[in-house]
């Protein structure tokens, strides 16, 4: 029925029963015709339908209020006849407004991607469609304007509104070098952007792309009540039937298959998860799908990757110390000249703390041997440099008590120690440290009131290390010095004892765990596309508050899933109930019907509401404004 005229037959239907009602007092000749009139004007809708779900062998709830309508007239009950169709098309009529209104609110995302942008060609200022836009070219925004391209700033600074993305609703300043998103808003200032993605390959539309495959995705729950449906369905009209024939009485079968309608039930879970989603959506979490979002529900532990989730993921160098008559610049220079064949993500601060004071690096040491999990070794001008922890040096009988106590006292101090050795020689230490994240700490608060029992931090660190910054942020169970390996063999042994494991991680050291664990959780996905792509959940940001936001919204959405089907079978058996004691006529059970389905989606659009004191509400800088909304909403009523 098109949205314009949704109320056009159940208003003919309406205007045709007050007539027959209006008629039977004034000229009784004409209040039956009008009756079947208003039944037949409702009906035939409701008969189309039911034929469309036969010609694809399904029975649907069409066909139950069809044989009802149609054995009504044949007995002469006008009135049920007419009540039941003109109840069930205000019923459609009703649960299509509230479902488009919901698809509107979910809309907004859409509407941002802009349909033109001014890029710079021959030096001249020329507006093209977006979709024209080449990577590569400049394109100019202006204060106000929308970006219409993922790009890089080139020049200018402004503050840009990226809720549609990330769901942060508080502008962030952007400068020459930041990364920006189509759909965004420059709010303050002016920018130029060079293009890296068009089209369909922006961050915009694969969060589009990806929100609508996860609303048409199916929950485990909801590929059940499919199933089950399509038994219970003709089991209604088997069970109408037997009582006809048992107690000859047509009326009692024709209100059985109206109140037996499964339209509450069937749609109780989809409306909840394509809601639960949508919600999620607009807070900055894409979520893959609703069997994802039912897994995220049971979530009992959580494990956290130390680097770039616990921490910063910007270490820094922060001591040099010297064993004998070696200076800290000596032990540093040698340290990085190690360092400098080295991919490891401490490698980068002590080269640029040794460029920093000055000191020669040379671009690629002889030879460059690395020890996963212990450190590397490189061979320069004939010297042998090794740089990395106890074990490293110890396997080459190169340490000493000296070496052994610095790093234990650098590690109590939550720094990860790397032991510098030359020619087999202990010639110092340097210590290295990612800074905590200042709402670590929160998070894992968050989580356990969430109703995750275990939290567990994952790391490769030192034991030390490990525990001195677990024990800053509460986490009383750690796994260190795990490479990628161990941290796979960790997540199956929690799997094993029957938790409902997710991790978290960037996904990119830890892609193993993220792929294996019950949910991945992958963070600052915005300037990912393959998280945005792979992630069974992704948060478009790197706040961490988003962890526990995830999995609390996945069990609101399950509670009200629940909530759905037990409304819905308590619908249908009271009204069984009503039946077999009398009183529940084929009106009433339609009404009840028809309430029991509006119930159910007013019950799921709960979750499109933000809980007081929401996490992203919770501003550093002051209460932010409800962001744009993505994407769109599509449940109807089914078999």
């Amino acid at each position: 029925m098109a949205r314009t005229h949704r109320w056009t037959i159940p208003a003919i239907s309406g205007a045709l029963i007050i007539a027959s009602l209006i008629g039977a007092q004034v000229a009784p000749v004409t209040a039956d015709p009008l009756m079947i009139a208003a039944s037949l004007v409702a009906g035939v809708p409701v008969l189309r339908g039911a034929y469309r779900a036969l010609r694809v062998r399904t029975i649907g709830i069409d066909l139950l209020v069809s044989v009802a309508m149609i054995g009504a007239l044949i007995i002469g009950e006008y009135w049920e006849a007419a009540a039941v169709t003109f109840l069930f098309a205000v019923g459609h009529a009703l649960e299509d407004a509230t479902l488009s209104k919901t698809r509107s609110a979910l809309a907004g995302l859409i509407d941002l991607a802009p349909t033109t942008a001014t890029v710079i060609r021959d030096g001249q200022q020329v507006e093209v469609p977006a979709h024209e836009v080449l990577v590569g070219e400049t394109v100019v925004v202006k204060h106000g304007g929308k970006i219409a391209v993922d790009g890089e700033v080139l020049d200018g600074r402004a503050a840009v509104e990226e809720a549609s993305i990330t769901g942060e609703s508080i502008p962030v300043e952007k400068g020459p070098g930041d990364r920006v998103f189509a759909g965004t808003i420059v709010g303050d200032g002016f920018l130029t952007v060079t293009t890296t993605g068009v089209g369909a390959d922006t961050t915009l539309a694969r969060i589009i792309h990806r929100v609508e495959e996860a609303q048409e995705s199916k929950a485990r729950t909801q590929q059940f009540m499919e199933r089950f449906s399509k038994w219970y369905t003709p089991g209604i009209i088997i069970l109408a039937l037997v009582a006809g024939l048992i107690t000859r009485d047509v009326r009692l079968a024709l209100t059985l298959l109206v109140i037996g309608c499964p339209g509450a039930l069937v749609i109780s879970v989809p409306v909840a998860l394509v809601a639960g989603i949508g919600r999620a959506a607009r807070d900055g979490v894409l979520i893959k799908g609703g069997e994802f979002l039912e897994t995220a529900a049971k979530i009992d532990v959580v494990a956290l990757d130390k680097t770039g989730t616990i921490t910063q993921g910007h270490p820094e160098l922060t001591d040099v110390q010297s064993f004998g008559d070696w200076s800290a610049d000596e032990v540093l220079g040698w340290a990085a000249k190690a360092e400098a064949g080295s991919n490891h993500p401490l490698a980068a601060p002590v080269i640029a703390a040794a460029a920093a004071r000055g000191l020669s690096v040379p671009a690629v040491p002889d030879q460059v041997d690395t020890v996963p999990g212990q450190g590397v070794i490189a061979r320069i001008a004939g010297r042998e440099i090794a740089v990395g922890n106890v074990a490293l040096l110890a396997g080459l009988g190169a340490t000493s008590t000296a070496a052994e106590m610095a790093a234990d006292k650098l590690s109590a101090q939550g720094k990860t120690p790397l032991l510098v050795a030359l020619d087999g020689t202990p010639i110092g230490a340097i210590a290295v440290a990612d800074q905590i994240r200042p709402d670590a700490a929160t998070l894992v608060a968050s989580l356990k009131s969430a109703g995750v029992r275990r939290v567990i931090m994952l790391t490769g660190d030192a034991p030390g290390v490990a525990s001195a910054i677990a024990a800053q942020v509460g986490i009383d169970d750690v796994r260190p010095s795990l490479l990628p390996e161990d941290k796979l063999d960790a997540v199956r042994e929690l799997q094993a004892a029957g938790h409902t494991v997710a991790m978290v991680g960037d996904g990119v050291n830890d892609a193993p765990a993220l792929a294996l664990a019950d949910v991945g959780i992958a963070m600052g996905a915005a300037g990912s596309p393959l998280a945005v792509e792979t992630a069974d959940i992704a948060l478009m940001t790197s706040r961490l508050q988003l962890v526990p936001h995830a999995i609390g919204l996945a069990k609101r959405t399950a509670r009200v899933m629940r909530q759905n089907i037990w409304l819905a079978l308590l619908t249908v058996g009271l009204l069984l109930l009503g039946v077999l004691l009398g009183g529940v006529t084929m009106a009433i059970g339609m009404l009840v019907h028809e309430a029991s389905v509006l119930i159910v989606i007013v019950n799921a659009m709960r979750l499109l509401q933000r809980k007081p004191g929401h996490v992203l509400e919770q501003r550093r800088h002051g209460q932010g404004a409800e962001e744009p909304v993505l994407s769109r909403l599509s449940v109807g009523r089914g078999a």
